[in-house]
C-alpha cells in the first residue's frame, strides 16, 4: 500500500470503519439502540472491541470514522471523543490517578486545568503541583516517586512559552510517570507528540479541525494500547459520548485543516512581525519569533505555527489602554476559544494567575481568523490608535 502523508489521511483513511460502505464524504448515523444478529453476540459483547457496535454511547459508524482518522493523523493507538475539550482534558488525568498520587502542570497552563487541580483533583486528595514551562530536564528534580502524570502544555495557550517536550518526557518516563500534552495549538500536525515522547496527545476539536466555531468537542489519542483502554474503560463507564451530527461536523472540517492552517499561519505570523515593529508594543509572543521563550525548542521540534499569539503593551498602558485597544476593532470579536472562522482579541491579569510574570504592560491575545489580511491590518490599526485616547 502507498505510503500517504497526513493531510492525505484525513481525505483517504487506512483504517476502513466496520461495515463496508465507502464515500467520499462520510456518513452521518445515529442511533441509541443497536441490534444485534443473535443472542450469543448480544452476550459477548465489549465496549472495547472497536470492529463491532454495542450502544449509541459507544458509538456509531460516524464515531469510528473520526477516531480512527485522528488516530492516524496523530499515529496513535487508537483516540476517544469527548463531548467538549475540557472534558478531554480531565479524562488524560482521571484514568490515572488515586488519592495520594501526584501530578505536575506549567504554570502557563490553560486556566481551567487549574481549576481541576484546586477542585475535583484536590478532593480526590492528589496533589499537583506547578512547574516552570522553560524547565526542560530540570523537571527531574520535582518528579516524586507518587508522580503519576506530568502535563504539558506548548505552547502556553497565553504566554506562549515552548516547552522541551523530549526532555521533560525522558525525564518523566524514567521515573515511571506518563505524559500527557495538550496538543491543540499544532492541530497534531505541527508538532508530532508522539514522536517527541508523549503518551497521551489532547485536542480540543473544537478548533482547528473542527474548524467553523459551531460546535464544542474534544479527542484523547494514546501512544499505545494499555493507556486507551484506561480512557475507554472510564468513557465507557462514566458515559462520555458525542452526538453524531456533531461528529460529522468534525469530519467536514478535516480535509480542509491543513489548507486553513497554512492560510492562518502566513498571516498570523506577518501580523506577528507587523505588530513588533510598532513603537506601543514591547514584546511579541510568537513561537515563531526570536523573542518568544522557547523559540529555540519550537525551531527544533516544530514544523510551523498557527493563528494564537500575544503581545505586551509598553509599561504605561495597563488594564483600560488594553480594553480600549480591543473594544476599537471590529473585525477581532470578544470571546474565548480560537482556531475557528473569524478573529478574536482577548487580555489577561497575569498578576492574578501567573507567579513571577516578568511584565507590568497589560497582555493581549489574538486570535487570527480567516479574514483578508488587509482588513485585520486595519482594524488593528485602529485598536492602537485607541491606547492614546
Amino acid at each position: 500500500m502507498t505510503t500517504k502523508q497526513p493531510a492525505t489521511l484525513l481525505i483517504h483513511p487506512e483504517r476502513a470503519v466496520p461495515g463496508g460502505f465507502r464515500s467520499l464524504v462520510p456518513g452521518t448515523e445515529r442511533a441509541s439502540t443497536v441490534l444485534f444478529e443473535n443472542v450469543s453476540k448480544w452476550k459477548n459483547r465489549s465496549g472495547f472491541d472497536e470492529s463491532i457496535y454495542t450502544y449509541g454511547t459507544s458509538g456509531t459508524p460516524t464515531t469510528r470514522d473520526l477516531q480512527n482518522r485522528l488516530a492516524e493523523w496523530e499515529g496513535g493507538f487508537a483516540t476517544v471523543l469527548f463531548p467538549s475539550g475540557l472534558a478531554a482534558v480531565a479524562y488524560a488525568f482521571l484514568p490515572f490517578v488515586a488519592p495520594g498520587d501526584h501530578v505536575l502542570i506549567p504554570a502557563n497552563v490553560y486556566d481551567p486545568v487549574k481549576t481541576l487541580a484546586n477542585g475535583l483533583l484536590k478532593r480526590m486528595n492528589v496533589t499537583v503541583e506547578q512547574y516552570d514551562p522553560l524547565v526542560g530536564a530540570g523537571i527531574a528534580a520535582q518528579i516524586k516517586p507518587n508522580t503519576r502524570l506530568v502535563w504539558v502544555e506548548t505552547p502556553g495557550s497565553i504566554t506562549m512559552e515552548v516547552s522541551d517536550l523530549p526532555a521533560i518526557a525522558a525525564a518523566a518516563h524514567a521515573a515511571g510517570a506518563l505524559v500527557a500534552i495538550d496538543n491543540t495549538y499544532s492541530a497534531g500536525w505541527y508538532l508530532r507528540a508522539f514522536e517527541l515522547g508523549a503518551d497521551i496527545s489532547v485536542h480540543a476539536l473544537t478548533k482547528y479541525p473542527a474548524g467553523h466555531s459551531d460546535l464544542v468537542m474534544g479527542a484523547i489519542t494514546a501512544r499505545d494500547e494499555a493507556t486507551w483502554k484506561r480512557v475507554k474503560d472510564m468513557a465507557l463507564q462514566t458515559g462520555q459520548c458525542c452526538a453524531p451530527d456533531d461528529i460529522y461536523l468534525v469530519l467536514r472540517g478535516l480535509p480542509t485543516m491543513p489548507l486553513r492552517i497554512r492560510h492562518v499561519e502566513r498571516v498570523t505570523t506577518d501580523i506577528a512581525r507587523w505588530i513588533r515593529t510598532r513603537p506601543e508594543v514591547k514584546l511579541v509572543l510568537h513561537p515563531a519569533l526570536p523573542d518568544c521563550p522557547g523559540h529555540d525548542v519550537w525551531k527544533r521540534d516544530f514544523t510551523g505555527s498557527t493563528g494564537v499569539f500575544s503581545f505586551v503593551l509598553h509599561d504605561q498602558y495597563g488594564a483600560d489602554a488594553a480594553a480600549r485597544f480591543i473594544e476599537a476593532l471590529e473585525f477581532f470579536g470578544i470571546g474565548a476559544s480560537w482556531g475557528g472562522i473569524g478573529s478574536l482579541a482577548l487580555t489577561y491579569d497575569l498578576a492574578k494567575s501567573r507567579t513571577r510574570w516578568p511584565h507590568q504592560g497589560a497582555l493581549i491575545r489574538l486570535n487570527i481568523g480567516l479574514e483578508d489580511e488587509r482588513d485585520l491590518k486595519a482594524d488593528l490599526e485602529r485598536g492602537f490608535a485607541a491606547l492614546t485616547m
